[in-house]
C-alpha cells in the first residue's frame, strides 16, 4: 500500500476558543478613566482651595485678573452709563416737533436699556469685593462719555450718537484688557457692547432721515 507524501506546508494552528468573557475597555474599579488623572488631582486641590478664604465669596486662588484695576474699570463704565441715563432722559423730556414722537421712544428705550447696564456692572464690582461709587460729584469726570445738552432734537440724536461711539471704542478696550483672566466680567462687557452698537446704529439711522443720505 502506498504512502500519501507528507505536506510541505506547515499545518494551520488550531483555533482558539473563544472567550467566554467579552473583553472590556472601561477601566477597572478604583481607578480613573484614561486622561482624567491629571484633572481628578486638580479636582482635589479645588476642594482644598474652596474652604480656605471663604470670605472672598465668588472670587477664588483661579482668579487671575487685578481686581484693583477691574474695579477701577468698572466704576468708569458705571458712570458713563449713569450719565447717558441721564442725558438720554433729558432729550425724552426735552425733545419737541414733528419727529419727536417716535425719537422719544427710541430716547426712553435707550435711557431704560443704560440703566439695565449700570445695575449689572454695579453687581459686578460689589461681587469683586469693590464697591459701586455713585457719588454724583465724581460721576461725570469719571465718565468716559459727556453729558452734552444739545441744542434742538437733531443735535440731541447726534450728541448721542457721539456718547455711544465713545462707549462702544472704551468698552472694546475693556473687554481687550481682561482677555481671559476674568471671564465673567468680559462676557457681560460683551454684551453691554452688542447693545451700544445697536443703539448706534439707531441713532445713526435717525440722522440718516434728517439728511436725506
Amino acid at each position: 500500500m502506498s504512502t500519501k507524501p507528507v505536506s510541505k506546508r506547515a499545518a494551520a494552528p488550531a483555533a482558539q476558543p473563544a472567550s467566554s468573557k467579552p473583553s472590556s475597555n472601561k477601566p477597572s474599579a478604583g481607578k480613573p478613566a484614561a486622561g482624567s488623572s491629571a484633572f481628578v488631582a486638580d479636582l482635589d486641590a479645588i476642594r482644598a482651595r474652596a474652604r480656605r478664604h471663604i470670605e472672598n465669596g465668588a472670587i477664588t486662588a483661579s482668579y487671575r485678573a487685578d481686581r484693583d484695576t477691574v474695579v477701577r474699570l468698572l466704576n468708569e463704565a458705571l458712570a458713563t452709563e449713569i450719565v447717558c441715563v441721564l442725558r438720554y432722559k433729558r432729550h425724552y423730556f426735552m425733545a419737541s416737533g414733528l419727529m419727536a414722537d417716535s425719537i422719544k421712544a427710541e430716547f426712553l428705550e435707550h435711557a431704560n436699556e443704560e440703566q439695565a447696564h449700570a445695575d449689572l456692572i454695579a453687581e459686578r464690582i460689589v461681587q469683586l469685593g469693590g464697591e459701586p461709587d455713585l457719588n454724583p460729584d465724581v460721576l461725570s469726570g469719571r465718565a468716559h462719555a459727556q453729558y452734552v445738552e444739545g441744542s434742538d432734537l437733531r443735535d440731541m440724536v447726534k450728541e448721542d450718537l457721539i456718547a455711544e461711539r465713545i462707549a462702544i471704542d472704551s468698552y472694546r478696550a475693556i473687554i481687550d484688557y481682561l482677555g481671559d483672566q476674568d471671564t465673567t466680567t468680559k462676557r457681560m462687557m460683551e454684551h453691554i457692547l452688542a447693545q451700544e452698537e445697536e443703539h448706534a446704529d439707531e441713532l445713526a439711522d435717525m440722522l440718516d432721515g434728517w439728511t436725506g443720505r
